[in-house]
């Protein structure tokens, strides 16, 4: 049985203190369900796979081998599907986990693609993610200089799922957007 996402969200709660990066996992969250349905695969466990990935990034701050295989362990005692937690280990590369499935890779693009939205609205006089335009978004990903932490081959990946990048991106912009109070955006 898949645990409800209140159960995944009392986790994170409980273990991440930090609220941006709480509202990076909401992100990735809301792009993993958006994904999933575009894809035809099922929203809520891929949108847990989001919501969990980060669960241990501040318990294993400065050991990045185990960044993604803690949280996949916690889930798996939470009772998300295996193939969940494969993805959430498969996030870091460093864990030694190969990113083989749909949602391992949905994963991977939707982590980075979280981050590169939020830039284009914090650089915005408003900081408000509804002004933000698709376009506005593809012009970033195409700046390396922009938010130079994101990870641009890995937002590249959507391509491995049939997605065209310009898609992705919006899809991505749309999805954030949803829940723009709950990112402070």
């Amino acid at each position: 049985m898949t645990p409800d996402r209140a159960a995944v969200l009392a986790e994170v709660e409980a273990r991440v203190t930090n609220e941006n990066l709480r509202r990076h996992m909401l992100a990735t969250e809301v792009i993993m369900r958006a994904l999933a349905r575009r894809l035809g695969e099922d929203p809520d466990v891929w949108g847990l796979a989001g919501l969990g990935h980060d669960l241990d990034a501040e318990e294993t701050e400065g050991d990045f081998a185990r960044h993604g295989a803690v949280a996949a362990e916690r889930l798996r005692v939470l009772g998300l599907p295996s193939a969940a937690v494969h993805a959430v280990a498969a996030h870091n590369p460093d864990t030694g986990v190969a990113a083989t499935g749909r949602i391992d890779i949905g994963l991977i693009a939707a982590d980075q693609l979280s981050g590169l939205v939020t830039a284009a609205a914090l650089v915005r006089p408003d900081k408000d993610l509804a002004g933000v335009k698709a376009r506005s978004v593809r012009k970033r990903y195409r700046e390396g200089a922009f938010a130079r932490g994101v990870d641009r081959a890995a937002i590249a990946r959507c391509e491995e799922l049939g997605l065209e990048l310009d898609d992705f991106l919006g899809l991505g912009l749309v999805a954030m957007q949803g829940i723009a109070a709950d990112l402070g955006l």
